[in-house]
């Protein structure tokens, strides 16, 4: 049950992180799982571990974590959507 929980969590942080963004529309449920799940690492490493924690995950580094993520994949790949 862990596990789906961290997934759940992982792809509600990506779709915030590509709504914050505007490029959630080309980025599918996998995408938003992983985006959450690596932006959640990347933002606890980089900001900590501060604010409500779901599921072992800090909600606000989580979210700017991923939106860090989301932003060098779109860059990286060229997508303007």
């Amino acid at each position: 049950m862990g596990l789906l929980w961290s997934l759940i969590v992982g792809a509600l942080i990506g779709v915030i992180a590509g709504a914050l963004t505007n490029k959630g529309g080309s980025m599918g449920w996998i995408a938003n799982i992983v985006a959450g799940l690596v932006g959640s690492a990347l933002g606890q490493a980089l900001f900590g571990s501060w604010g409500p924690v779901l599921a072992g995950m800090a909600v606000f580094p989580s979210i700017l974590g991923a939106v860090i993520v989301v932003l060098v994949v779109s860059f990286v790949l060229g997508r303007n959507k």
